[in-house]
């Protein structure tokens, strides 16, 4: 039920965000990058790192999600795909130039644990990179969360703009970078360049 609604959403409902987050999050990316993406779900920010790096592991939980991810990036050599769980990354501490993990921080009991795994892996000067969904009360964007939510998408945790600056504050990351991609429900990007 989650991938249907999570594709309903993201195509059909939010298809700006959908497509202008991929191009948003690329370009922080470079050729000669090693690029960890976790959660990649069906690809939707895959098909737009993967041309642009030297390599690009991207892993998901769901294996259904993986298979649409390949077919979404077949022509990318340089795209493998795996089974993973971002919150037990079984690869060496800082491995990759840059790690993203697209719209899943608002659905993880332990966001904090989770940044701190995605940091582990990252190289010193990389970057992480975490798009999220934010919303705030009485909006539309109110309105998209008690739809995702009636289709069956567990939300841990809702963040407007502000929250989600104040969680990566309060988590020890003050000088983390923001850009918003606009749309339905907007998504907020956050980068932290690893010291």
């Amino acid at each position: 039920m989650y991938h249907r609604s999570r594709i309903f959403f993201e195509v059909l409902y939010n298809s700006r965000v959908y497509c202008n987050t991929g191009k948003a999050v690329a370009a922080y990316i470079a050729a000669s990058d090693a690029v960890l993406e976790c959660a990649c779900g069906t690809g939707a920010i895959s098909r737009y790192i993967a041309p642009k790096c030297r390599l690009l592991i991207a892993t998901d939980l769901s294996t259904g999600m993986l298979r649409q991810a390949v077919q979404k990036c077949y022509q990318f050599p340089n795209a493998k795909f795996r089974y993973a769980d971002l919150m037990h990354l079984k690869c060496r501490d800082e491995r990759f130039d840059k790690v993203v993990a697209g719209n899943v921080i608002h659905l993880l009991d332990d966001p904090e644990s989770a940044v701190k795994e995605l940091l582990r892996v990252c190289k010193p000067g990389g970057k992480l990179i975490i798009p999220t969904y934010i919303n705030d009360e009485g909006t539309q964007q109110r309105k998209a969360v008690l739809l995702l939510e009636k289709l069956g998408v567990q939300f841990k945790r809702e963040f407007d703009f502000r929250s989600y600056r104040q969680f990566f504050w309060n988590i020890g990351f003050p000088d983390a970078e923001f850009q918003v991609v606009e749309g339905r429900m907007p998504c907020a990007i956050a980068v932290i360049t690893k010291s």
